[in-house]
């Protein structure tokens, strides 16, 4: 039977020998974090961050086994549901990207409440299966058809396993959960110790595994959370799911490293808790570089200059010949949103020819207005996404910089 004390979660943090190397890789993923997007403009950050949130939705799916297309997703947001393949993995997705549209929201008005807190933490799970469709809201549990209620930890007689590990039972959550919230306050002070907190408490909130369902769902949020309350949200344009559904290398290296991560007190110098110190370094260091991976992708993605590249020739590319529309691309990509009378000074020619230029771009999807003959934005086409972002989804070849190594610890 195993430990039913709270210390089996123990240690929490690797806050007694934390290697140079990890401070060092703490300190970099901040300095990049805070130089992403800054020289992108608000209106095309935003739309950005739109499509990041459903890439983060589509790679959190895709790590429960969920396959969506980002266009279902899109669609299912938009609430075209005739256009989508599967309509309940659809609104799986969208549950998510409004779930971390509210944590970018309330984080960003200043009112982002503690992440590793029990209310939060149900919050995010309450957030999410409310939204869920009726099809994702029952388990088989024991033979039974059980309702996952929003919001609810593991009631009386809910015991899980996950591969090999045995959660604690459900009658000792709340002693486990108050055991959590109060050793992520303590280590979550100080920049780098909310930095190293991240992968950590990613790990020991699924080692709980508090929820009949969505506990890694809930965690993934979470650790979204953790990195907006670290400074290290970069505006919301980059995916920690990506990462960790892609790995370093391989795939199936998060589901291994979580596993890893579980292994029990390996003797004397495995420090002093009830799980393996040397284990949860290990794993630490893993997750902040595939943090790192994913921002400097993003930043390589997302750079303006070569984002500016890849557009307008894909707009040469669609529209030979037609040399002013990649200047109407540039000037909005660069200055934000355009009132449709100014395309014939960005172009020089008469304002019917502007118009029609215009329009062209407009009826192609690169250009959007909210409202007929209102101003116009960048917008970034489905149909011609991996073409302005390489390997954002699919495996392209791709132009980004080699992922990081995890150091050896």
């Amino acid at each position: 039977m195993p430990l039913e004390t709270p210390a089996r979660i123990e240690p929490c943090g690797i806050e007694e020998k934390i290697p140079l190397a990890l401070t060092d890789l703490a300190l970099e993923i901040r300095s990049t974090a805070e130089e992403l997007g800054r020289k992108l403009h608000p209106d095309s950050a935003a739309e950005l961050r739109a499509m990041t949130r459903i890439m983060n939705a589509y790679y959190s799916n895709l790590i429960e086994g969920h396959n969506t297309r980002p266009r279902d997703i899109e669609a299912a947001l938009a609430g075209r549901f005739d256009t989508v393949e599967n309509r309940p993995l659809a609104e799986e997705a969208v549950a998510h990207v409004r779930v971390q549209a509210w944590i970018d929201e309330t984080y960003a008005k200043g009112d982002l409440p503690e992440p590793t807190s029990v209310e939060f933490i149900r919050d995010l799970h309450r957030r999410f299966y409310e939204a869920m469709p009726e099809e994702l809201r029952f388990i088989e549990h024991d033979g039974q058809r059980k309702e996952i209620v929003p919001g609810a930890f593991r009631s009386k007689g809910e015991e899980v396993a996950v591969g090999r590990h045995l959660p604690p039972s459900a009658e000792r959550l709340p002693q486990f959960m108050d055991y959590f919230v109060m050793r992520y306050r303590g280590l979550s002070q100080g920049a780098t110790g909310r930095i190293l907190s991240i992968p950590a408490a990613h790990h020991r909130l699924n080692y709980i595994h508090p929820f009949l369902d969505g506990n890694g769902r809930v965690s993934r949020l979470m650790s979204h959370a953790m990195c907006q309350a670290a400074g290290l949200g970069g505006h919301g344009l980059w995916s920690i799911s990506r990462g960790l559904a892609r790995g370093l290398a391989d795939p199936a290296e998060y589901k291994e490293r979580m596993d890893t991560a579980d292994r029990p007190r390996q003797g004397d110098r495995d420090g002093r808790g009830n799980l393996s110190l040397n284990a949860l370094t290990s794993f630490t260091g893993w997750f902040l570089t595939v943090m790192l991976d994913q921002i400097r992708f993003t930043e390589a993605m997302f750079d303006l200059r070569t984002l500016q590249d890849r557009y307008t020739r894909l707009i040469a590319d669609l529209y030979p010949g037609k040399d002013r529309l990649p200047q109407l691309i540039t000037h909005v990509l660069r200055h934000g949103e355009m009132a449709r009378g100014d395309a014939r000074f960005v172009t020089g020619v008469s304002e019917r020819s502007a118009s029609t230029d215009l329009g062209e771009l407009i009826k192609g999807g690169f250009l959007k207005s909210a409202i007929q003959k209102g101003p116009v934005r960048i917008a970034f086409p489905l149909h011609y996404r991996e073409r302005i972002f390489p390997n954002l989804f699919t495996d392209a070849a791709p132009i980004i910089p080699a992922p990081p190594t995890a150091p050896r610890l």
